[in-house]
């Protein structure tokens, strides 16, 4: 039984693996200006091809699309990580308002950095991102100490979305610098204009992270089981939310910095991985999780620009058609196990 399960696994995972290769090529290949699949194949094997496919490739397409899987892996691991902590399936840092409040500080950082005359680089948006999504953080924590019910702690973290929101309208409408215009794409969810200095930061700071919550698989399996189980078997409990916290928040702090808020992924991907897989083990779905919102995001900026080509959508309008419902039916099903 345990084998079948193992070789279950091995399976869903290479066919995952498959469709995020198949998205990312597709990626690369289909936009406004069509690549043939033989050019785009020579272009990243850095053999000579046509000269405007390979900048547009190599300058454009490709940066964007490992951001699409790099960012979309890390927003559905923070949630899974977020479900973990709260025993909740419908957290995520887009419903609590931590996505909210990462935009706000980016937004801040970035008004304020061009009113004196110079520019944030990808580190500096990450801190100032981590330190909104921290705060943020802290309030939601807050109110869960005196609520009892996640209903109400959810409704306090749209609250919290729509206030971080609306300064940060606020503060993009009323800026005097010019430049300050490409916030209001940035502020909607894009990874459009990704370069590939965006690319290495991103990559050192998403797989360094969710390397770490892959190695506390362990403990959470613990944690999943209730406090008592985890203090039974050894699990600092404290210590294992402080790091559940600091590494869902440097995730999604991460992909707000670079991509703007991208709604619904941290909560439907889960969920959807969680079904697929049919198990809730950390050590099957963090690496789940991680590929399914690979190819969700991959899948998403693909319709985003070319649905109507030449304009482009944001992604989270794209997010929100195809995760939302998937929060819709989850809510509907816990209403139906409690009555």
């Amino acid at each position: 039984m345990q084998e079948n399960t193992g070789r279950k696994y091995r399976l869903i995972f290479t066919l995952m693996a498959l469709m995020v290769l198949i998205f990312t090529v597709l990626n690369i290949c289909i936009g406004s200006v069509g690549i043939p699949f033989k050019d785009a194949v020579l272009s990243l094997l850095g053999r000579k091809g046509d000269d405007m496919a390979v900048r547009i490739i190599t300058d454009i397409r490709l940066p964007r699309a490992i951001a699409a899987l790099l960012l979309g892996g890390a927003l559905s691991v923070s949630g899974f990580l977020l479900q973990t902590f709260f025993r909740n399936p419908i957290a995520g840092p887009f419903i609590l308002g931590i996505s909210s409040g990462a935009k706000l500080t980016v937004a801040l950082a970035m008004v304020a950095s061009l009113s004196l005359g110079f520019t944030v680089g990808s580190l500096g948006m990450i801190a100032a991102a981590f330190v909104g999504s921290m705060v943020s953080m802290l309030f939601v924590l807050a109110v869960s100490g005196k609520v009892g019910r996640m209903s109400v702690l959810i409704i306090c973290g749209v609250m919290i979305g729509y206030i971080c929101s609306a300064i940060t309208d606020f503060v993009i409408t009323f800026a005097d610098d010019s430049n300050i215009v490409n916030l209001h794409g940035w502020s909607l969810g894009s990874f459009s204009g990704t370069g590939w200095d965006h690319v290495r930061v991103m990559s050192a700071t998403v797989i360094i992270t969710v390397f770490t919550a892959f190695l506390l698989s362990k403990p959470m399996s613990a944690y999943q089981m209730g406090d008592v189980y985890a203090k039974n078997v050894g699990v600092n409990i404290r210590l294992l939310r402080v790091l559940l916290i600091l590494v869902s928040s440097i995730l999604s702090a991460t992909v707000t910095a670079f991509a703007g808020p991208v709604s619904f992924v941290g909560v439907a991907v889960p969920h959807l991985v969680k079904s697929l897989f049919k198990t809730s083990k950390p050590l099957v779905l963090i690496p789940g999780c991680f590929l399914g919102g690979s190819l969700f995001c991959l899948m998403c900026d693909l319709i985003a620009r070319t649905l109507f080509a030449p304009t482009e959508l944001s992604i989270s309008t794209v997010t929100a058609v195809f995760g939302a419902p998937v929060v819709i039916i989850m809510m509907l099903g816990r209403g139906k196990k409690a009555s």
